[in-house]
């Protein structure tokens, strides 16, 4: 699929390799599982906003592991 910003002759002239997301997703479990630590660390968050914090907290009382 092309990026929705682009037209249709636009993405059908485009020259650079096209990789679908099935592909993408299907090669980094591939990757993940043949490094000795699949399981990435996520971001600490240690320089979130208020505002994220507070939206990282809302998400939270609703049940959301984000």
């Amino acid at each position: 699929m092309a990026s929705p910003t682009l037209q249709n002759d636009q993405a059908s002239q485009w020259q650079g390799r096209i990789v679908s997301h099935v592909d993408f997703a299907t090669r980094l479990a591939e990757c993940r599982a043949a490094s000795s630590e699949p399981d990435l660390p996520r971001n600490a968050g240690n320089r979130r906003t208020e505002s994220k914090r507070a939206l990282l907290a809302a998400l939270n009382k609703l049940g959301a592991d984000w």
